[in-house]
């Protein structure tokens, strides 16, 4: 719901790109989705879960899975980028590796 994303966006502190991120979408403009430029993405904002206080939202666009979360110190951390569908699903349902992309950020 891109509704809650808005709420924590005046929130944010700090923006954070992983290395894992860095290297799945190089080059990458990210202000497409700090700025919520809605037109570039087919999902924006779409949120996922609640991982012990960390909100985990997606972005879709031309079939890129972007993830991305808004931790409890309001940073905004892009955790990773897929091209399968498969595998970010996969990466979503391994709650332990997204929290310690999280806590070493």
């Amino acid at each position: 719901m891109e509704n809650h994303f808005e709420q924590l966006r005046d929130l944010i502190k700090d923006i954070i790109i992983t290395k894992h991120f860095s290297r799945d979408l190089p080059n990458f403009d990210i202000n497409l989705i700090v700025d919520s430029k809605h037109e570039h993405f087919t999902h924006l904002h779409k949120y996922e879960e609640n991982i012990e206080g960390n909100h985990i939202f997606r972005a879709l666009k031309d079939k890129i899975h972007i993830v991305y979360a808004v931790d409890k110190q309001h940073r905004l951390i892009f955790l990773r980028a897929f091209h399968n569908f498969k595998e970010y699903i996969k990466f979503l349902d391994n709650k332990k590796q997204i929290l310690d992309m999280i806590n070493l950020s």
